[in-house]
């Protein structure tokens, strides 16, 4: 009789564990998301929008990144392994601007997937000096996209515009990782 019980027993045990750890796992269904997403929704108007983007922009820094850092940064790209880089986003689709050694050089690109696919080169810079000159004199508005006396990073494209763009605070990780 025990040479029964005990192994059906066991294998209650089993289903009720397994059924436990499947019924944690499961999605979330339309009626359990009523708190979801977790802010607030707004039906914002384009003027409104508008508005938003511009509060965001007048909020990023005009503060150059400075030599030093400009310098670091180099460096620290020279480190990568070719076809890397700074790459601050790893997610689907878009990921906004990255810095890429590709050999000798350093790639300003757009980056999607998570780096698993670049696109082609914005521009190239061939030495420290270059990169260090042009960096240098860059800040979070510039690289931004809002500012048209910078054409590398200058877009007309709302989306674009301080879309996942190299801040001075991404920039400060890299290098100091």
């Amino acid at each position: 009789m025990f040479a029964t019980a005990i192994p059906l027993i066991c294998l209650g045990v089993i289903a009720w564990i397994v059924g436990s750890i499947l019924w944690s796992m499961r999605g979330r269904s339309l009626d359990d998301k009523a708190g979801w997403p977790p802010y607030p929704l707004i039906d914002a108007s384009e003027e409104e929008m508008e508005r938003r983007h511009l509060e965001c922009r007048d909020r990023l820094s005009h503060a150059p990144f400075g030599s030093r850092v400009a310098r670091d940064l180099y460096r620290k790209l020279m480190t990568c392994k070719p076809g890397t880089g700074l790459i601050h986003e790893f997610h689907r689709d878009y990921c906004g601007q990255g810095l890429i050694r590709t050999g000798d050089t350093i790639a300003l690109r757009e980056i999607q997937d998570g780096g698993h696919s670049v696109g082609d080169p914005i521009t190239v810079w061939h030495n420290e000096a270059d990169f260090v000159a042009f960096f240098a004199r860059q800040s979070d508005f510039s690289c931004s996209g809002w500012e048209p006396a910078e054409p590398v990073f200058f877009t007309d494209d709302r989306w674009a515009r301080n879309n996942q763009r190299l801040t001075w605070e991404i920039i400060r990780e890299f290098v100091k990782d």
